[in-house]
Order: C-alpha cells, then structure tokens, then sequence
C-alpha cells in the first residue's frame, strides 16, 4: 500500500470514528476514559496538536468544535450528564497511576 491510500484509509476510519460518536452522545466521556483510557476531548487535543505540529494555530475550543461537530459548551450542556459516584470511583481507580492523562 502507498503512503497517500494509507493516509486516505486512515482519514476514513477517522471520520467514521467521529460519525460513530456523534451517534451515540449516550456514551458519556468519563465512561470512555474508565473502558478505554481516552475520550472525546483526547481526541481533540490530539487533533489539535496535530494541527500545531504542522503550523496551523488551532484553539483548544476550535478543535473541541472539530470533533463534537458544535461549540463543547453546546454539546456538554446538552447531552454531558453529572458522574455517578460510581463513575468517579472507578476514574480514581482507573488513573490513579497516570494523573495527567485526563486534564
């Protein structure tokens, strides 16, 4: 395989990572971050840092917009629920080695 087909099947899977998510704003982030140890708002940090990496300014908000499909603030207030407790008992547990992962 060449190297633009692999970039052009990666850019696919991504989008469709990205369409899968929006179509299930029932999975709640600190869900994904206990089951998989990243979330929606990782993805947008690394999308940003990507940008960044290749020398195009993007905001942490300009990014959050890319992989949310609106303004964070819209999306959270809309479907972002209140943890449970047992949702923050296990995130403690999850990352107690690794703090910085879920700034």
């Amino acid at each position: 395989m060449d190297a633009q087909t692999k970039i052009e099947l990666e850019a696919a899977a991504f989008r469709r990572l990205l369409a899968h998510l929006d179509g299930r704003k029932d999975v709640q982030n600190i869900d994904m971050m206990n089951l998989t140890g990243m979330c929606r708002n990782c993805l947008s940090r690394w999308y940003q840092e990507a940008a960044n990496e290749r020398g195009i300014e993007m905001s942490k908000d300009a990014a959050r917009e890319e992989i949310y499909g609106e303004p964070y603030e819209q999306w959270r207030d809309k479907y972002q629920l209140e943890a449970t407790a047992e949702q923050k008992a296990a995130f403690k547990i999850a990352f107690a080695d690794n703090v910085g992962i879920a700034k």
